[in-house]
């Protein structure tokens, strides 16, 4: 009897063969799935517990909805299921069109493996894309748990993960603000910069090639880099510690096979980097300040200077309430505070805000594991962009959603410029212990609305990288595509 019922309740996941598969014969299913799911899984992630995760997952569901993303990109897949949905709606097919508005995507695996998919996901265009849960395969695990996915490693037998699937069925949806990242590298032909190899780019940046309005002779050297991110950006030390773990880790897999060995080696070596203590031999590392000037938006089309305090060796733009591994660095600053520094309150995921928070060092960090410990409180704007001083370092370590690299710097008359802007929203699908919050949440709040103009300003050469999110190539389907 038990062994029907699980029968059955799965049947409501299930997706044939013929919804993938063009050259596949049609299908009569027996009832039209509740829940039909889409499950995408970094078996590099968790150690060994992606590849334990995707074995049971294959067992319970159909084979042909559960992806290895080793195998196969998330944009290739949702490309291929999507042309073939709107064939299949073309020629009457009864199931593609109730797969296409009930459907939920499951992504297992790190932050930077779910920004990743979410950057597919925005570029779809669709009228109605599916919402995203998250399985926390990572070390930080920032976006499952600001959802209410948890941040601990799951079970990986069906025990644990049939209970999951029925979270995913009754998990509402909410809209969260998505985040567009454009870097730029020029620098002269008499001092040439490097660009930087793909295989070290995070999953949400790529190479961008511009045509050059000019003869090519008299262009400078020119690199554009343009992505996006959905829970923070972040540089300085915290990034580099983040790369030098991220390094090691890619040298030695088989050593990072359990999460809490892993914070073990994350803590060892914000030691050794220089976290916990400035390095007296890279002085420019000690802050903010000396590698670059900092200007944010608070109203539309309007940039101001954000004045970074000496000490600050870090700097977070913060959409989400998690950092990392589940702390909040904004904190609930008081309402004589939020009147002083000019907050908005409370941080919302949907309001088009980012939170800008600096970080001494870790010793600061420290801070936020007390009840009501935060992060030095810089801003809260619509937009931020970073101009690196010529000459001040190298290079400067910086972070996509728990992905870091190794950012070079151009020297002499060179320069660097990166700029985050708002990018739209995307869905994502919460449990009852979610810790988000929308605007919808907060009466107060009803009026906020998202501001993305930046585009709209005077002193702005990064429109032409803003026509897509990044994370993807950009397709659209005519029937089922919002008029532009």
């Amino acid at each position: 009897m038990e062994t029907i019922e699980k029968y059955y309740m799965l049947k409501e996941f299930y997706i044939p063969n013929y919804i993938f598969m063009p050259e596949s014969s049609v299908e009569q299913v027996s009832q039209i799935p509740t829940c039909p799911v889409i499950v995408f899984i970094n078996t590099r992630s968790g150690g060994q517990l992606g590849k334990d995760l995707i074995v049971t997952y294959r067992k319970l569901l159909n084979h042909a909805q559960v992806f290895d993303l080793r195998d196969e990109a998330p944009d290739k897949v949702l490309h291929r299921l999507y042309s073939n949905l709107e064939r299949l709606k073309r020629d009457g097919d009864t199931l593609a069109p109730e797969i296409h508005r009930r459907l939920r995507l499951i992504v297992a695996g790190g932050d930077g493996t779910a920004g990743w998919l979410l950057g597919v996901v925005s570029d779809l265009k669709l009228v109605h894309p599916p919402p995203v849960a998250t399985v926390p395969l990572g070390t930080g695990n920032n976006l499952p748990y600001s959802f209410g996915w948890g941040k601990r490693n799951p079970g990986t037998d069906s025990e644990s993960v049939i209970p999951f699937l029925q979270s995913v069925k009754e998990a509402r949806e909410m809209h969260i603000d998505s985040w567009h990242t454009v870097m730029r590298m020029k620098c002269p032909k008499r001092s040439p910069c490097d660009p930087i190899a793909p295989s070290d780019l995070p999953h949400s940046l790529h190479a961008f090639h511009r045509v050059p309005k000019t003869d090519p002779e008299d262009m400078e050297y020119s690199y554009t880099y343009r992505g996006g991110f959905w829970n923070y950006f972040s540089m300085g030390m915290d990034a580099q510690v983040s790369y030098a773990f991220h390094s090691e880790r890619k040298l030695h897999p088989e050593k990072f096979r359990n999460q809490l060995s892993n914070q073990k080696t994350y803590l060892k070596l914000a030691c050794t980097q220089g976290w916990f203590c400035a390095s007296l031999s890279h002085p420019m590392s000690r802050n903010i300040a000396h590698l670059a000037k900092v200007k944010i938006m608070k109203k539309s089309g309007k940039w101001e200077n954000l004045e970074i305090p000496q000490s600050i060796r870090s700097v977070v733009c913060l959409n989400l309430p998690s950092f990392s591994g589940g702390l909040n660095p904004w904190g609930a600053p008081s309402k004589r505070k939020q009147r002083k520094r000019d907050l908005v309150m409370p941080p919302l995921v949907d309001d088009g805000l980012l939170e800008i928070v600096g970080f001494k060092d870790a010793w600061h960090g420290l801070v936020l594991l007390s009840p009501k410990g935060h992060g030095t409180r810089l801003a809260q704007a619509h937009g931020v962009r970073f101009k690196f001083h010529r000459g001040a370092a190298d290079h400067a370590y910086m972070r996509l959603d728990g992905e870091p690299w190794k950012q070079p710097l151009p020297q002499d008359d060179g320069k660097v410029v990166v700029e985050i802007s708002h990018a739209g929203q995307v869905k994502m699908l919460a449990t009852k212990d979610c810790i988000a919050k929308g605007i919808h949440e907060s009466p107060a709040m009803s009026t906020v609305h998202t501001d993305s103009s930046s585009s709209e300003d005077s002193d702005d050469d990064f429109t032409e990288e803003r026509r897509n999110f990044g994370a993807a190539l950009s397709f659209r389907y005519m029937s089922d595509v919002k008029k532009q």
